[in-house]
């Protein structure tokens, strides 16, 4: 069974505050062109999508200079009591290295309210650490962003150890009890992020 983890990109898909809104329009139709074709213009981030370490650093790499296997693995999918990060249940849960990180934050269901971009749980850096520790290779949330600091130190952390960031997931708690397979698959652009369509295949 596969269980799809990605919102719809469509006029009505909101954008993170300052990023570009998307628009999406028919360029040719059938009766004109003899085929059908839109015209989009959205940000690298918009919807669900992949943050490559280029995102926040400077020189660093970009989606296209990862293998296809860095986009697919098994899953960890953790469940965050009360909507809260806490070491406890990340250390409680059976990583392995390698592991793509799926986290419940129970967020998704505001995705088109505003509270959603400005009301979220974030990680602290312990918890970001003990990630890169155990040698994750993606880490995704069902919220807007993994920081809520100008800085964006939780950004950073991760990227610079080439942990790449998934983040607007949904229908994440329909993982519970399973140990998914996750196919996170990116538009293959050589920029610091993109869209992507996420997949799990759970037994």
């Amino acid at each position: 069974m596969f269980i799809d983890l990605s919102h719809r990109l469509n006029n009505d898909t909101p954008a993170y505050p300052g990023d570009t809104e998307i628009k999406i329009s028919i360029n040719d139709t059938i009766v004109k062109n003899g085929y059908l074709g839109h015209r989009l213009q959205l940000g690298s981030h918009s919807g669900t999508h992949i943050d490559a370490p280029a995102h926040m650093i400077a020189g660093a790499k970009t989606l296209d200079k990862f293998g296809v296997e860095t986009f697919v693995g098994r899953g960890c999918y953790i469940f965050l009591e009360n909507r809260q990060f806490t070491i406890e249940s990340v250390k409680n849960a059976d990583l392995k290295p390698g592991d793509i990180v799926i986290f419940d934050t129970q967020s998704s269901y505001h995705f088109k309210d505003q509270e959603y971009f400005t009301d979220y749980p974030v990680m602290d850096e312990e918890i970001a650490k003990y990630l890169v520790d155990m040698k994750v290779k993606m880490v995704g949330v069902d919220t807007c962003s993994v920081d809520n600091q100008p800085d964006f130190p939780i950004h950073k952390l991760l990227l610079r150890n080439d942990i790449l960031i998934i983040e607007n997931l949904t229908n994440v708690e329909q993982l519970t009890g399973y140990s998914p397979r996750i196919y996170a698959l990116p538009i293959k652009l050589d920029v610091d992020g993109a869209p992507a369509r996420v997949i799990a295949e759970v037994n």
